[in-house]
Order: structure tokens, then C-alpha cells, then sequence
């Protein structure tokens, strides 16, 4: 597609957003072809991980293409913040584990993304922040909730209202992103991360990813009776009579997502 990137390799989806010449701003077209990537992805077999990555070496992205704003009427930019939160609650919603290789600097929609990820890593060389204050406006792709669920109200409120620029370690410390590693070191560090995932029967990882995501957002008795649907998909599956036959055989398992 037209701005985005999609190649599928060894189970693992590489989503590219391409537009570097603008740091990999969003405009309208580029967010419709995301939109039809995440739901091209969604179902295929063939994905059980999703990367989502920055073209260049500057950039994840820095957010809404501003240009493109400045030529926008009030209804085509609502239809954008619509489209935009549509996208990313679509990423969030992926059934596949998500991690966002954040090459390069990753502002306002950028870090959006990524929040909407199940995992970031970061380049150390990489800025972050949620700046739209200073823009005189507020995230409005899900950055007012996310944020906050996943570092807590008053570093949320803090790093908003300041429209602060994180470095990536400062960005660990705060819980933004799970790691920070040296540029040259990133795409191999995140690699080797998703093969830890992929070693793992594809169902199974599917199913945790949906218990944890749902019952995080429930009481404690509603989030066990999640889990227990899930893990009951589990039973009946190919993947979980093979390891079962691997451990007493003491081999590695082969699993085929079944």
C-alpha cells in the first residue's frame, strides 16, 4: 500500500509506516492504508507477531501531519482524529502480540501508536512525548487513557500538561517504553525478543494476550472467568497435544497454530 509497508516473514509481520521525507507524519491516506494493513493481518495465519516500524532512521513517527491540517476544514479534521483512534484501537485490538521498534523520535499519534502496542522498544537516540498541549490541543488517539492505565494518573498528568520530551532512558524510568537500546543494537534486540514469543504455541499466546487485555479491564472475579474461556480454547487444540508429547519425549515441540 501507498504509505505503509506490509512484509510478512517467518510469522512475523513488519508494518512500515513510509512517509520519512515527513518524519512519517499521518495524513489522511496514510492512516487508510494502516487501516487496511491491521485488518488485512487481523485473521492470516501466516502472522503471529506484528512489528510496527519508522522509515528512515530519524523517525517512528512524529504524529498528525501538521501541513496537511493547515489545509483542513473543521469537519475533515474531526474526520481524522476519528479515523486516527479508529486505526489505533484496531492495533490495540489485534489478536497477534504487538511491538512498536521505535527507531527514531515518536511524538503525539507516534507514541499513540505505540502505546497502542503491547510492547515498545526504543533507539536511545530516540525522543518521546505526548506534546500536543503545546499545540494547543490534547492527544486525542488515545493517549489520555493509555497513558495513564500504563504509568499511572500523575506521571500521565505530568508529561502531558508539560508537553515534556522524554529521552528513551527517561522514558523507562517513567514506563512509557520497556527497553532502550542502542541504535545499532535495536532491530536485533527486538528480533530476538519476538522469537522468544514465537518459540511459543501460537494459540496459547493468542489467548493469554486476549485474557490479560480483557481482564484488565473488569473486577478480579469477572478477569478469572475470562481466563478460564481462554484457557478453554486451549484444550482441545493440536499445539497443546504436541507439547505434551514433546515433554515426555524430551524434544522441542513444533507447533502449527492448531
Amino acid at each position: 500500500m501507498g504509505f505503509i509497508n506490509l512484509e510478512v516473514k517467518n510469522y512475523i509481520a513488519f508494518v512500515t509506516l513510509n512517509r520519512p521525507e515527513v518524519l512519517n507524519a499521518f495524513n489522511y491516506e496514510m492512516l487508510s492504508d494502516l487501516s487496511q494493513t491491521v485488518e488485512s493481518i487481523k485473521m492470516d495465519p501466516q502472522v503471529r507477531i506484528v512489528i510496527f516500524q519508522g522509515a528512515g532512521d530519524k523517525a517512528f513517527s512524529v504524529g498528525a501531519d501538521l501541513k496537511e491540517r493547515q489545509t483542513l476544514n473543521e469537519k475533515e479534521v474531526r474526520r481524522n482524529v476519528y479515523k486516527i483512534s479508529d486505526v489505533f484501537n484496531a492495533v490495540e485490538q489485534l489478536p497477534q502480540p504487538t511491538i512498536a521498534l521505535m527507531n527514531g523520535h515518536a511524538f503525539c499519534g507516534g507514541l499513540e501508536l505505540a502505546l497502542a502496542c503491547d510492547f515498545r522498544i526504543a533507539s536511545k537516540e530516540a525522543l518521546i512525548g505526548l506534546t500536543e498541549t503545546s499545540l494547543a490541543i490534547i492527544p486525542g488517539a488515545g493517549g489520555t487513557q493509555r497513558l495513564p492505565r500504563l504509568i499511572g494518573e500523575t506521571k500521565a498528568l505530568e508529561l502531558i500538561l508539560t508537553a515534556k520530551r522524554l529521552s528513551a532512558d527517561e522514558a523507562v524510568t517513567y514506563g512509557v517504553i520497556g527497553k532502550a537500546v542502542e541504535h545499532k543494537h535495536l532491530k536485533e534486540m527486538v528480533l530476538d525478543f519476538a522469537q522468544a514469543i514465537l518459540a511459543n504455541a501460537p494459540i496459547a499466546v493468542q489467548q493469554a494476550k486476549y485474557a490479560i487485555k480483557m481482564g484488565m479491564n473488569t473486577d478480579l472475579q469477572t478477569g478469572l472467568k475470562i481466563e478460564r474461556k481462554a484457557y478453554e480454547i486451549t484444550i482441545p487444540s493440536e499445539d497443546r497435544a504436541e507439547a505434551l508429547a514433546a515433554f515426555i519425549e524430551k524434544r522441542t515441540p513444533y507447533f502449527k497454530g492448531k
